[in-house]
């Protein structure tokens, strides 16, 4: 009977044991993942990029992409009407990656754009034309002009206004940061400073609702 008794106490003091330490390293990992959440907010929160929706949202993506990028151009109406159908909720801050060849340029007319307050019209006239100036997978920046003649935009200005020093650091800044976070491809999302678990739009769509349910928890 001792030694039953014996034998049950060190099975509980085990379990107990092993309690224990699960709960630690749960409490372990959620403090790595809240550290890593802060660590990327602080590349990702960047005062100059171009931002959509409600600038005071509780939920915020942050997009990395290339406009050479076909699945950019697929998710960016996507993404849209996620935030249309979550009225103040959600901002988005497009950030550049130009990953493609040649797309440095394309990136520089982009940016130059928001000079003449035609950042949208510009990056969806290009995402349109993409398969215009996109060949083989590779930017043809000549080619751009073309589709930007549609729109009300002082092509000689945005030619000087890409060469300017104030857009060539705002696209260094944004290289800078999708390097420290690793960005190998695009589009690459964060939410609320949170990386997709998994590449795809469902993955996406439910980071944004989890975000979107835990914010409304909190008023």
């Amino acid at each position: 009977m001792k030694q039953k008794n014996i034998f049950i106490a060190s099975v509980v003091l085990l379990l107990a044991i092993f309690g224990i330490g699960a709960v630690l390293y749960k409490n372990h990992q959620a403090d790595q993942a809240a550290q890593l959440v802060a660590k990327n907010r602080a590349v990702l929160e960047r005062a100059h990029a171009h931002t959509f929706g409600n600038p005071q949202a509780p939920v915020h993506i942050v997009e990395f992409f290339d406009p050479a990028c076909e699945t950019c151009r697929d998710f960016y109406p996507l993404v849209k009407k996620l935030i249309a159908a979550n009225p103040g909720k959600i901002k988005l801050s497009m950030r550049y990656a130009p990953l493609h060849k040649g797309s440095d340029q394309v990136v520089k007319a982009i940016e130059a754009s928001r000079k003449q307050a035609m950042f949208q019209q510009t990056l969806e006239a290009l995402f349109a034309s993409q398969s215009h100036w996109v060949v083989q997978h590779v930017s043809q920046p000549q080619l751009i002009w073309d589709p930007l003649s549609g729109l009300p935009l002082d092509l000689r200005q945005l030619q000087a206004d890409m060469e300017s020093p104030a857009v060539a650091q705002i696209i260094a800044q944004d290289v800078a940061d999708a390097k420290a976070l690793n960005i190998t491809m695009t589009p690459e999302f964060f939410v609320n400073g949170k990386p997709l678990p998994s590449f795809g739009w469902e993955p996406l769509k439910k980071l944004v609702d989890d975000a979107l349910a835990q914010s409304a928890l909190q008023k």
